[in-house]
């Protein structure tokens, strides 16, 4: 038992610094955000309610100038309020940031916040293991090794997520009539929106899909959906 304390430990760790990250996060939000209250978005969202049989949907504008969106670990939506300047420029269409919404409701609806603190709890107690093992063999770059082996896995993990909450938000925007059009244009335009260059990191150890294979995910999907009707 004594030789497996530090898995266990880092497991422990694991769980603490995630819900400790969640409620700095939640902390943070709470004290930068607002309800957004936009018409033509509000008209957007309560089609994609409708869809889902929901009274209504909720999204916070975060008051930071990146443009992004995101889902907190209590499972509000957001986007950045760089994001909704884009939308008010006619730099993004209404329905590219339903896109944004659709692709966070699919994190939340699919748990992936509770599967990221699994997910991260897992890793510290394998990173501890590699360290361990590899440590033996070749000392004092055990650690340093099993680190690079837990990131490659976290990246692949998380590129797993961001397809998985493309395609409910694909299928959410095709139910309720909005279609993937607007998906996949706001994907086209996301490098020049970021002002972010897709190749400075290998695919392998980047946490989102390159935008390239994203959007042929999507179109697979358009053409399944399309076959099956």
């Amino acid at each position: 038992m004594i030789k497996f304390m530090p898995i266990l430990l880092a497991v422990v760790y694991g769980v603490v610094m995630y819900r400790f990250s969640a409620w700095r996060t939640a902390k943070q939000l709470d004290g930068q955000s607002t309800e957004l209250a936009d018409p033509k978005l509000k008209t957007l969202m309560d089609r994609m309610a409708a869809a889902l049989e929901l009274p209504r949907i909720r999204v916070h504008i975060y008051e930071i100038a990146p443009v992004n969106g995101l889902a907190a670990p209590d499972g509000r939506i957001f986007i950045t309020r760089g994001f909704y300047n884009k939308f008010r420029s006619g730099e993004v269409s209404g329905e590219e940031i339903a896109s944004v919404i659709a692709h966070e409701m699919g994190h939340v609806a699919l748990g992936h916040s509770r599967r990221r603190m699994i997910d991260f709890s897992g890793q510290n107690a394998l990173r501890t293991a590699l360290a361990m093992v590899i440590g033996r063999f070749i000392p004092g770059v055990g650690p340093w090794i099993a680190g690079m082996l837990t990131s490659l896995l976290a990246a692949r993990l998380s590129r797993s997520d961001e397809y998985e909450a493309d395609a409910y938000a694909a299928a959410l925007l095709t139910k309720s009539g909005i279609g993937l059009a607007p998906q996949i244009s706001l994907f086209e335009k996301l490098e020049a929106l970021t002002q972010t260059n897709g190749g400075t990191a290998p695919a392998w150890l980047m946490s989102h899909p390159k935008t390239d294979d994203r959007i042929a995910a999507l179109r697979a999907l358009e053409t399944k959906w399309t076959i099956a009707d």
